[in-house]
């Protein structure tokens, strides 16, 4: 599921669900364990998150949903998982470490949202970047509202969220959503040397870097629990059952 190679002071987790890296309770706990390992090794000053799969990571596995839908408590279930996934992308964002993103392919929902988490973002022109939860009826709810809004501008993330609109790798550098856009081809190259660049810098600055930038946002918390409460509306509501089940069933 996950793939990790340490080099010098560099990171490498790659993803690798097949085919698309779905998001289960399974990838959850995967994810954390890397996070854990990560914990120890204080050498280590830059994590690169990549995928091995067609997709950098295509949000919350389709059985997954199926079954929070076709149970009484699934609400339930479903805010409880992605609570945890809050959990996990906070520590994402959280980490001394400098984390980068290489989108290679599709970033939608929960992935689109990992993304979000890191610190730098390098996609391919060709990818598609988005959190298209209206469509069925629901809500980014692993930050998604939060974290675009404070790196893009509340106006870019209204259109995006509230238009469920999907945008390439270009126009996401252009909507401030990425730090690069290259040709797909380039990708894993041009990815590499960004965090090369990073490791040869001292880790105790880059940490300390980013406690200041931490300091200079906040009350994301409280966005998060409103994220949780209205996705827990909106499992329980009709329209949203509807939409879900005619895309499981598509």
């Amino acid at each position: 599921m996950f793939e990790v190679d340490v080099r010098g002071s560099a990171l490498t987790l790659t993803m690798a669900r097949a085919p698309v890296n779905a998001i289960n309770r399974e990838w959850i706990d995967g994810f954390g364990a890397v996070l854990d390992d990560l914990a120890g090794r204080r050498n280590v000053a830059v994590l690169l998150i990549r995928s091995s799969q067609r997709v950098f990571c295509a949000g919350a596995d389709l059985k997954l949903m199926r079954d929070c839908f076709s149970t009484d408590d699934g609400p339930d279930r479903m805010v409880e998982t992605v609570r945890r996934l809050q959990r996990l992308y906070d520590r994402i964002e959280a980490l001394p470490q400098v984390v980068v993103g290489e989108i290679g392919g599709a970033a939608h929902g929960g992935g689109f949202e990992l993304a979000l988490a890191c610190d730098l973002r390098v996609a391919a022109e060709n990818a598609a970047l988005g959190l298209p939860e209206a469509r069925l009826g629901l809500l980014p709810g692993a930050g998604g509202t939060q974290r675009l809004s404070r790196l893009a501008g509340p106006g870019v993330a209204r259109r995006l969220i509230l238009t469920a609109e999907v945008v390439a790798g270009a126009e996401a550098r252009d909507l401030g959503l990425v730090q690069w856009a290259v040709p797909a081809d380039r990708l894993a190259d041009f990815a590499r040397g960004v965090v090369e660049r990073i490791a040869q810098l001292s880790p105790a600055a880059l940490a300390a870097c980013k406690r200041c930038f931490s300091a200079a946002d906040a009350h994301l918390d409280a966005g998060m629990l409103i994220e949780l409460l209205e996705t827990h509306k909106l499992f329980n509501a009709a329209d949203t059952r509807k939409r879900v089940k005619a895309f499981l069933d598509r």
